[in-house]
């Protein structure tokens, strides 16, 4: 009786009442996580900056809204997306393996010391990858719940922060990550879905 009791711990659903005993859904958790750079800096491998990771942010995409101007009224439709820069929270280590590859990354972004630009955007850009894992590890592999892959990306800004002789947390490199697009595969189908799209004239409200 008291496990089934626990099965009406959520809302219960006018249009079907088969889902209302089920339970709530277990929820993806916050610190679950894992963050992977590909093709960032210069030394190759980047476990090193996997493994400093203290926190990041998820992707977030804004429509510009475009109206048009109508007899007594307005009308709104979706116009260019942009995807918003990304936070990357990194701890910088001892051995100086996070400061060498974000220095890295800066560098081919841009040669501070001979005041050089790459010719092309392509020749420094990087693909960032968070992923919610199920807390899994060990003998039991995490598995992937959804994955966000970022494409060409780069860092906006670095902010190595603060000391002080008050403070006894670990130091932390801020990275404003941009990217050009994400895309988002949730555990078990492909990106996104396949829409039909609507051909031939079709009204702005339908």
């Amino acid at each position: 009786m008291s496990i089934a009791s626990l099965s009406r711990f959520t809302v219960p659903l006018a249009s079907d009442q088969s889902a209302s005993s089920q339970g709530l859904l277990m929820p993806k958790l916050k610190y679950r996580f894992r963050v992977t750079f590909e093709n960032f800096g210069v030394s190759g491998s980047t476990t090193e900056l996997t493994k400093q990771v203290a926190s990041a942010a998820r992707p977030t995409a804004t429509f510009s809204n475009n109206v048009i101007e109508v007899y007594n009224s307005k009308i709104n439709y979706a116009g260019k997306v942009s995807w918003e820069p990304l936070s990357i929270k990194l701890r910088d280590d001892v051995n100086g393996n996070v400061t060498k590859l974000v220095g890295e990354q800066m560098q081919r972004q841009f040669d501070f010391f001979e005041q050089s630009s790459s010719a092309a955007a392509g020749d420094y850009k990087f693909t960032l990858r968070v992923e919610m894992l199920d807390g899994g590890n060990g003998n039991n592999a995490a598995t992937v719940l959804e994955t966000w892959e970022c494409y060409g990306c780069y860092i906006e800004k670095a902010t190595y922060g603060t000391i002080a002789y008050s403070e006894q947390t670990p130091v932390e490199i801020d990275l404003t990550i941009r990217p050009d697009n994400c895309m988002q595969t949730p555990q078990g189908s492909g990106i996104g879905a396949v829409v039909t799209r609507k051909t031939g004239t079709q009204a702005i409200g339908s």
